[in-house]
């Protein structure tokens, strides 16, 4: 077994599924396992909502993260195997990312700060369609839009529920961000905007009390929000580990011509 000089100490995460403790076991076994604080590298066993957490709860840590598909979506995975793992983790290739940062205020005035490694979105909360202002570094830009909600994605979440919202998908080295309708009413043939990620976006409710709206940052909502600002968080930088052949640039680029 020939050692990697850098991740030496491996920090295995696995989700609870049965495949994924499995994985963990074997791993453990084969390779140690030591606390992430104390971890040259984490190794997140599972799908791409594990790899989502385990990005969350380690962003500020500088440790680079690799994941080996152990679970049901594995967009962000690398492929499962227990053979020369440090051999992998050397060759594997840096992905950079810089999450988006929300602001919302809600109806009383309460300010919740959240991280976004995919999207930040607006979702109307009742059976009426949400009213909403854009604003892009503080010039409004559209007065009103009716719509189920909107969206601004990075590069990294621009295949996910934004391209489910028939958003664009967006080169992981792209310096932009996807603002994307969800269910756009008026104006109707709005599409969304491709936007520098220095931009400023801020998003106001209009008629919040007939027509309320929440704001969801990943996984952590706020109900009720009157004023949403989104901006790419420079100060924080997270490395995503993937295999020679398989990175995030080429499975975004593949998405692109459907397959």
């Amino acid at each position: 077994m020939t050692l990697s000089a850098g991740y030496d100490r491996i920090a295995f995460i696995a989700s609870t599924g049965a495949e994924a403790q499995l994985a963990l076991a074997q791993l453990t076994a084969r390779y140690g396992n030591v606390d992430p604080a104390e971890a040259d590298i984490i190794v997140a066993l599972g799908g791409d909502g594990l790899m989502l957490q385990t990005l969350h709860r380690h962003m500020r840590s500088g440790k680079p993260i690799y994941g080996m598909h152990r679970g049901t979506v594995g967009f962000l995975m690398n492929e499962y195997s227990t053979h020369d793992l440090h051999a992998r983790l050397n060759a594997a290739r840096d992905t950079v990312i810089h999450p988006l940062l929300m602001r919302a205020t809600d109806v009383h005035g309460t300010v919740h700060l959240h991280h976004a490694i995919n999207e930040v979105s607006l979702f109307r909360q009742s059976a009426q369609a949400a009213r909403l202002r854009i604003l892009i570094d503080e010039r409004e830009r559209m007065a009103e839009l009716v719509a189920d909600g909107i969206l601004v994605a990075t590069p990294a979440g621009s295949t996910a529920y934004n391209l489910s919202a028939q958003g664009p998908i967006l080169p992981i080295n792209a310096a932009l961000l996807a603002l994307t309708p969800i269910s756009a009413f008026r104006p109707r043939r709005w599409r969304g905007a491709l936007l520098p990620n220095t931009a400023f976006v801020v998003i106001e409710v209009l008629e919040g009390d007939k027509r309320p709206v929440a704001a969801v940052a990943d996984h952590d909502e706020a109900r009720d929000v009157r004023r949403v600002e989104v901006m790419s968080d420079k100060s924080l930088e997270m490395r995503m580990l993937f295999d020679p052949g398989h990175s995030l640039e080429e499975r975004i680029l593949s998405e692109q011509f459907g397959y």
